[in-house]
């Protein structure tokens, strides 16, 4: 089911190799609404270490990046109380492309198009290795997830719900 094992740059990938970062490649059989849960299962990974990007804004159309488990949900009422916003929704699939740079399904934290602030569940970083998108559909980055803390500036935030 996986791919090549090797997987042409992405600017993800190109930034975290500029900052040193050691991750391993994990490419895979993209399915169109497949998920992270998707992505774990065809990877045999726990879609709780399986991390996805999303991309939101807030009541005055500013993006915001969360990361989240693949098996969990944003509650993005607790989500904007947390982060003081009056409101935090999800973009519309071409919104978050333009804002990200990168298509939905392919999203990654990293070298986004656009600065935004990052989000990430508490315990998230808690693990010890976390699988998240490298830029491309079909394809995820295993790295340490303090990466997303030093790299992005992520803030821990308490917002998962069960999906």
């Amino acid at each position: 089911m996986a791919k090549k094992d090797k997987v042409s740059e992405t600017p993800a990938t190109a930034l975290l190799r500029q900052h040193g970062v050691m991750f391993t490649e994990h490419p895979y059989d993209y399915l169109e609404h497949g998920g992270a849960q998707h992505s774990a299962q065809v990877l045999g990974m726990d879609p709780f270490v399986v991390v996805k990007t999303l991309i939101m804004q807030d009541q005055d159309a500013k993006p915001l990046v969360v990361l989240m488990h693949g098996n969990r949900k944003v509650s993005t009422k607790n989500l904007a109380r947390q982060i003081g916003l009056k409101s935090v929704e999800p973009c519309a699939p071409e919104v978050a492309n333009r804002h990200s740079g990168y298509l939905v399904g392919g999203t990654s934290p990293f070298a986004t198009r656009r600065a935004m602030p990052v989000f990430i569940e508490e315990s998230i970083l808690s693990l010890p290795r976390i699988c998240i998108n490298g830029g491309r559909r079909g394809y995820l980055v295993g790295i340490e997830p303090q990466v997303c803390v030093q790299l992005l500036g992520a803030k821990a935030v308490n917002c998962a719900l069960a999906e």
